[in-house]
């Protein structure tokens, strides 16, 4: 029986045990970590509250974690619970999934002033994380900046704009949902330090903006190369570009109360406050040779609320090597120490859809099976849960994770599939392993 330990258990995690039973079947154990006590990482965490289809991917990896050969092991921090170099000793292999949930740094004077936040943490709070469920986040400012042109970006603009009832049959959890109600934000002014041709957007998210009940998307038409430009771009591209043409094209709406202004050749320099943020300093750009430089003109936009959102690193872990420019686990080709691996993430940094995850796992899971052959005859599980007892790990199986995700169903406000716990303590409550 080969054993396997995957820390974390988010889309990577899942699909890399997927491709470990598809791998050796009956002959795998794998015992899958995660700090939380709840599954599935950022379906959970992560994804917009409002697109709940992209979360009925859960499913498929509910029909994973139910098999005799797969245990959810929730509530247990490696390398505060038990060090890497332990689950080393238990198992013969351990698989580092843990994604990329930290926010990188702006670099910015004065990014370290109140209500200025990365995009995990912000939306983490309306997402019900419990790292960010206390980050009270003030919308009494009429101006947001939103610095980045990925869907991230997309994503909080959208919940930022949005009305009450626009929510229904989301999971925002409620104390996001009720400060959203008495924001004073009517002016959203996404940033992006190039052009329309270079956005990381993908049609889908940003047609969505022409649809919202009381906001309108803003380009300027200058922004904007002639349109026979747009052949060079890829299909999926040049609908995005299309969204954005259309939005320059579109008449002024006077029953549209929130405005969404996307300012391209923008390059944030400074936040600007004494306590808290009361200006972006931006500075105009140019392209060359597809690299945005600065021009030397600069502008300020009084604003009252700050979220970049211009990507993500991964935790680092005690006694595992950390690539600090790419913000992942230093590996190639996802080893990076005899029996020690990464995936997802953690292995190239965050970059891809849900689905990329998939490929990876599997990719991974071949290393593991060639660098393991028939195993090391290592005691897995047993070891692991001797450790537990005698250090009182309490931890969540997914049994109990069951139970919480009734009880969440169950308080659910009106129109919504369920209130998400947001405090850990309470989680395991609802487990029952109080």
């Amino acid at each position: 029986m080969r054993q396997i330990a995957i820390v974390g258990s988010g889309p990577a995690g899942y699909y890399t045990a997927e491709a470990a039973l598809k791998q050796w079947g009956e002959g795998v154990s794998v015992d899958m970590f995660d700090t939380l006590p709840v599954p599935f990482g950022l379906i959970r965490t992560g994804v917009a509250p409002d697109h709940q289809s992209i979360k009925g991917v859960s499913r498929r990896y509910e029909a994973t974690a139910l098999t005799e050969n797969v245990r959810f092991v929730g509530n247990v921090m490696i390398g505060r619970d038990i060090s890497v170099t332990e689950l080393q000793d238990f198992y013969d292999a351990v698989i580092l999934a843990t994604g990329a949930p930290n926010d990188r740094k702006l670099g910015l004077p004065g990014e370290d002033l109140s209500n200025v936040f990365g995009s995990a943490a912000f939306v983490g709070w309306y997402n019900g994380h419990p790292n960010f469920a206390d980050l009270d986040p003030r919308f009494s400012h009429d101006t947001a900046v939103v610095i980045g042109n990925g869907n991230v970006a997309l994503d909080v603009t959208r919940i930022l704009a949005k009305a009450h009832e626009e929510f229904t049959g989301s999971d925002i959890v409620t104390h996001a949902l009720t400060a959203l109600d008495a924001s004073r934000v009517r002016r959203i002014v996404v940033l992006g330090r190039r052009g329309p041709h270079q956005i990381a957007m993908t049609p889908k998210e940003l047609g969505e903006l022409a649809h919202l009940a009381r906001a309108r998307p803003l380009v300027d038409p200058v922004d904007l190369p002639g349109e026979s430009e747009d052949a060079v771009l890829d299909p999926g591209q040049r609908k995005s570009v299309a969204h954005l043409r259309a939005f320059a094209a579109a008449e002024p709406r006077a029953d549209r109360e929130i405005v969404i202004e996307f300012d391209f050749f923008a390059s944030p320099k400074a936040i600007i406050g004494d306590q808290r943020v009361e200006a972006v300093e931006i500075e105009r750009t140019r392209l060359v040779d597809g690299k945005a430089v600065g021009t030397g003109e600069t502008y300020r936009i009084p604003a009252g609320l700050v979220v970049a959102c211009i990507g993500y690193q991964t935790s680092k872990i005690p006694d595992v090597p950390f690539d600090e420019k790419g913000g992942r686990f230093a590996n190639v080709d996802g080893r990076i120490r005899p029996g020690l691996y990464c995936v997802g993430w953690a292995r190239r940094g965050p970059t891809g859809t849900i689905g990329t995850n998939r490929p990876d796992g599997f990719a991974v899971i071949e290393k593991v099976a060639e660098d393991m052959g028939d195993g090391t005859g290592k005691p897995g599980r047993p070891a692991f849960d001797a450790l537990a007892g005698k250090r009182g790990i309490h931890y969540v199986k997914f049994t109990d994770w069951q139970k919480i995700d009734e009880a969440e169903i169950a308080n659910a406000r009106q129109g919504a599939p369920r209130e998400k716990f947001v405090a850990v303590e309470h989680m395991i409550e609802a487990a029952g392993r109080g």
